[in-house]
């Protein structure tokens, strides 16, 4: 197994049974977040966004919109995994593990399950990987399990799409 570090984005040759990313960078829930995700999703369960009615709840507090939570580690997640995706194929096996609340840091990492050439692309390859969401305690928030499509290193389709200045190129 290999641990990796930062980077920006991976071809479908970068990828190998038994790595794990360790995606960079962590993401801090706001209040405005929570709310601003629950109202744009027209999600009107009281318990993301109405602290009284909250308060008599099991978890006693504003829990975020688990929404949220799946959207910001799948976000965390793109720089290693789909950077170079064309595309989702889907998503199995969504767990939610442990509340997320207001101020909770989230971080995620990602472990490859599966590689294969794509039957139809012959410039892309499947990757699944499991990815889950850790707060900042350490405490596992999310699970999945997740296939994209990803480039392959001279698939044209990701190439050459900066456009050329029409005043030419940037001169000191």
């Amino acid at each position: 197994m290999t641990v990796h570090g930062p980077g920006l984005g991976r071809y479908y040759e970068d990828f190998t049974v038994g790595d794990v990313y360790r995606h960079p960078l962590g993401r801090t829930i706001s209040e405005a977040d929570n709310t601003w995700f629950t109202l744009l999703t027209v999600n009107t369960n009281q318990n993301h966004f109405n602290a009284h009615f909250a308060a008599g709840a099991p978890v006693g507090r504003i829990i975020v919109n688990s929404g949220l939570t799946v959207a910001i580690v799948l976000g965390l997640s793109v720089i290693d995994v789909s950077q170079n995706a064309s595309m989702n194929l889907g998503w199995e096996e969504i767990r939610l593990t442990h509340p997320v609340f207001v101020g909770d840091t989230l971080y995620a990492e990602s472990i490859v399950t599966e590689t294969r050439e794509s039957r139809s692309r012959p410039y892309a390859g499947i990757v699944t990987c499991r990815t889950r969401g850790l707060n900042q305690d350490g405490d596992e928030v999310l699970s999945w399990r997740r296939s994209v499509m990803v480039y392959k290193r001279d698939a044209p389709h990701d190439k050459g799409f900066f456009p050329q200045a029409r005043n030419g190129p940037m001169t000191l």
